[in-house]
């Protein structure tokens, strides 16, 4: 019979841990294992032993799904149960008892790689959302009148009818002279729930009062000395054509939760008809908006100096520089997308929108080729164009990251880790990220 003891040794010898490795290996033992003949004694009929048949289907069924799934706890516990009882008969451990014992510790050593814990990251943060269901026969129509906070909805006898809070407005970008559908929250209150936007009409001049807004004001100062006098782009809030510094209540709260704080992003807004603008204009504007990020402390310079700018505070930041390279941030609407824009300037980059909800691969593929850095965030990807991106990325040869949420933070990091090579998502991982020392 063929004698096969020698090139199972060889094979078992020769296999390392790698996933490359262990798969040449498996299938160097299947075709050593079609090629042997008759036993004396574990042979009847020209047959194997069922039992050993049975044992070896099992150990490689293990093994197979651990190949495919490094550090798979089921997997494991196949092969390593099959791989036991292999060891159960005298003649398998009188020939490979020594290799059978090395791959005992390799299968218990086996360990995620990377790459599986990216994928079940990536797997996990597009799973799709559940929405919440509305029943659109209820709605009634409504003409929207945008307030500084919030906004009335009025009937087409130009009454008010009920009020919708900010973060509606917010989320559906809602103006004065839209028209949408919408049901009460509750009996006995005027609040209501929009449905949908199913239209626009121009209102006269008299029918509402004109707003003016300042858009993505970063906060600055100390609790109980908080203003904004910029942007997150650098460009100041004037009014009247004059700059304008806005003091902030620190105690103010944004449904009940977020707050101001140092470092916050903001939308102001003010009536231009208010009189209090030509004599004190800063006394005229309201929060409209506090952005949920995940901003930076800032620190202050515990030096004491006479120089007022030495005792300024400052953003913490990154030990980064882009170089102005070209970053795409793939995003599905223009929901934060100024503030991540801003981020991207910050380090010296390059910020260019990518549409993640364009479904066509052609026009994505035109978007990344010529890209330095693609940033995905999966809050506002579709599902498909999200494959689609890290494909081309890939193609490309594109600096690629993950960032799971909106926040300025989790944005920040993934720029740094697709810059710096490191894993595309985050997920539990424990990384470094390195801050830049201020002089």
């Amino acid at each position: 019979m063929f004698d096969y003891r020698n090139n199972l040794k060889r094979i078992l010898n020769s296999t390392e841990g790698d996933e490359k490795s262990l798969k040449n290996s498996l299938n160097a033992i299947k075709l050593v294992l079609g090629m042997t003949g008759e036993s004396s004694e574990r042979v009847t009929g020209g047959e194997l032993d069922p039992k050993i048949i049975a044992q070896i289907n099992t150990f490689l069924q293990g093994i197979t799904k651990l190949i495919e799934h490094p550090g798979n706890k089921d997997a494991k516990k196949t092969a390593l149960g099959a791989l036991h009882k292999l060891t159960f008969d005298q003649n398998i451990t009188a020939n490979f008892g020594k290799q059978l014992g090395q791959l005992d510790q390799a299968i218990q050593s086996s360990e995620e790689t990377s790459s599986v814990v990216n994928r079940k990251i990536f797997e996990e943060a597009l799973k799709p959302k559940k929405e919440k269901v509305r029943d659109y026969r209820k709605g009634r129509r409504y003409t929207v009148i945008r307030a500084l906070k919030g906004a009335d909805l009025i009937n087409d006898n130009g009454e008010v009818v009920f009020e919708v809070n900010e973060s509606q407005i917010h989320d559906l970008n809602l103006k004065s002279g839209d028209i949408v559908e919408a049901i009460p929250l509750s009996d006995g209150l005027n609040e209501a729930e929009v449905l949908r936007v199913v239209g626009y009409r121009k209102l006269r001049s008299r029918d509402y009062d004109k707003i003016e807004d300042f858009k993505y004001g970063v906060v600055q100062g100390n609790p109980g000395n908080l203003s904004v006098s910029r942007n997150i782009h650098g460009e100041r809030l004037t009014i009247n054509h004059k700059p304008v510094i806005v003091g902030l209540d620190s105690s103010y709260y944004q449904n009940g939760s977020v707050h101001l704080e140092d470092g916050s992003i903001v939308d102001l807004a003010w009536y231009t008809g208010d009189v209090r603008l030509k004599k004190d204009p800063a006394s005229a504007v309201q929060i409209r908006w506090i952005y949920e990020t995940e901003q930076p402390k800032r620190i202050s310079k515990t030096k004491k100096e006479k120089s007022s700018r030495e005792n300024t505070q400052k953003l913490t930041q990154l030990d980064m520089n882009l170089h102005y390279q070209r970053v795409g941030i793939a995003v599905g609407d223009n929901q934060n997308e100024a503030i991540l824009e801003g981020i991207v300037n910050r380090y010296n980059g390059i910020a260019i929108p990518i549409d993640a909800f364009e479904g066509k691969k052609k026009v994505i593929e035109n978007q990344i080729k010529d890209l330095d850095i693609v940033i995905l965030v999966t809050a506002f990807a579709a599902h498909d164009s999200t494959w689609n991106i890290r494909e081309f990325a890939s193609k490309y040869h594109v600096k690629f990251a993950v960032s799971s949420s909106k926040g300025y933070q989790a944005f920040e990091r993934a720029l740094y880790r697709a810059e710096n090579g490191m894993p595309a998502y985050e997920g539990n991982q424990r990384l470094e990220y390195k801050m830049l020392k201020n002089n």
